[in-house]
């Protein structure tokens, strides 16, 4: 039943986007403002300049570089060699793999650019507002649900990344304790006080941390590789958590359908779009010729660190990658102790920054206008109770990467962008075919992700 409905919802939410694709609608027959409710933590609704404006930004693009990376990669990188593992079991799998990465990062990284010429077309400084704009507030409640729906997946994640690396580390250290006793505890002592916060500045300094941990992670699971500790016969074989397992389904497996289980991860994986306005405002000289040189930078580089993630931990423990890697392996091994703390520090420090859009977007969603405290904190309690309640009954981590991906990651990065850049064509031109195939490669690509991705 709950799956019928989940697919009901995604038919309805494509005959949307269906309907903002045919129906015409002149460009600039409407102002600007008023609309839409994408997360608010990313996305302001300035009252200055529009993006337009070249040279008011500070922002060298090294810092530019720098940002953007740490907005792309995140600790759903973990879930990657389980895509993978979705439709492969031998080494040679991970050769259209490391393929799929790539070119989803090269698409992600067209549709970001997308955004900023959009923005400077319609004299736009936020990605909600371009969309009032380009496509009409009559659909804005799309874009409040897909940033709602969009931010809800990723606090899920984050829940039940928290709850198994919590239970692993305290085995580690010689406790005993289950997923939910982990969950609970930590959403109730360091979760709960953080998402009540009003202001979020004070966390701003550990956003560092979140791609150090990745970094360190990242090498700490090369090391374990090439280091031969989870073959048979190595340091850890005999203690991690889940064996290795190869088969012979490789390259050709691709072929499959389930192979899109990987691609609606990987739309997720590298969404930042919502802050695509706010890089180009604050780029200095903020030309788009500089802008993609930021944007060529900060998704090659993400799709370098995707690309090293998933060959490490797909080669090493093959179909058993676990929908959290770091899950498989050992609680005796010193440096993936160390990589569960780095990432539980991340994790924890991104969390309310997450929330907040989740929050902020069932108040835009509901077109709440007077948003006091006290509406803020039930929102914030029933919010979190709702997500830790279904963290700690869920265990498969790439099931829910993959149908937060399928569903509205998809349309963020794929659909979204395409359908405004359409809408403000005054006349079709190179780019008109290729971004159409994009935007209905996202709706095909969603549909039937989310069939696999329950499926299994």
């Amino acid at each position: 039943m709950f799956r019928k409905k989940v697919l009901l919802y995604l038919i309805l939410s494509s005959l949307a986007t269906s309907q903002a694709l045919v129906v015409p609608r002149p460009f600039g027959a409407e102002v600007r403002g008023g609309g839409g409710g994408a997360n608010k933590s990313q996305v302001a609704r300035p009252n200055s300049a529009a993006a337009s404006e070249a040279g008011e930004g500070t922002a060298t693009i090294p810092n530019e570089v720098f940002n953007l990376v740490k907005s792309i990669v995140g600790a759903g990188v973990l879930s990657l060699p389980y895509g993978v593992a979705a439709f492969g079991n031998a080494p040679s799998a991970l050769t259209p793999g490391i393929g799929l990465i790539a070119f989803t990062g090269l698409i992600s990284a067209y549709t970001f650019g997308l955004i900023g010429r959009i923005c400077q077309k319609t004299k736009t400084s936020s990605y909600a507002d371009a969309w009032d704009v380009a496509v009409g507030k009559s659909t804005s409640a799309l874009i409040a649900f897909s940033c709602f729906f969009d931010c809800f997946m990723g606090n899920l994640s984050y829940s039940m990344i928290l709850a198994d690396t919590v239970a692993n580390l305290a085995a580690s250290a010689g406790y005993a304790l289950t997923r939910t006793q982990a969950l609970l505890g930590v959403t109730s002592i360091v979760l709960f006080p953080l998402c009540m916060l009003k202001n979020l500045s004070s966390l701003a300094p550990f956003s560092l941390v979140g791609i150090v941990g990745m970094l360190y992670t990242t090498a700490a699971m090369g090391l374990r590789f090439f280091g031969g500790a989870y073959k048979e016969g190595g340091a850890y074989f005999a203690s991690q958590l889940a064996k290795p397992v190869f088969g012979s389904a490789g390259a050709a497996a691709a072929l499959s359908p389930r192979s899109l289980i990987l691609a609606c991860m990987l739309s997720n994986a590298y969404i930042a779009h919502f802050n695509a306005p706010k890089f180009l405002t604050e780029l200095k000289n903020n030309t788009m010729s500089r802008f993609h040189q930021v944007i060529g930078w900060s998704f090659g580089i993400s799709i370098a660190l995707y690309a090293a993630v998933t060959s490490f931990g797909f080669l090493t423990f093959g179909a058993a990658s676990n929908g959290l890697i770091l899950n498989n392996y050992s609680n005796a091994d010193a440096l993936a102790s160390l990589a569960r703390i780095a990432v539980a520090i991340s994790v924890t420090c991104s969390y309310p920054l997450i929330f907040v859009g989740c929050r902020d977007g069932i108040l835009d969603l509901f077109k709440v206008k007077k948003r006091s405290n006290n509406l803020i904190d039930k929102i914030t309690v029933a919010t979190l109770a709702i997500v830790t309640l279904l963290a700690s009954q869920l265990r498969d981590l790439g099931l829910v990467a993959s149908l937060g991906g399928a569903t509205f990651g998809t349309a963020l990065v794929f659909v979204y962008p395409t359908i405004m850049f359409l809408k403000t064509q005054e006349k079709k031109t190179a780019e008109t075919i290729p971004a159409a195939l994009i935007g209905v490669l996202g709706l095909v690509m969603g549909a039937i992700g989310t069939v696999l991705s329950f499926q299994g």
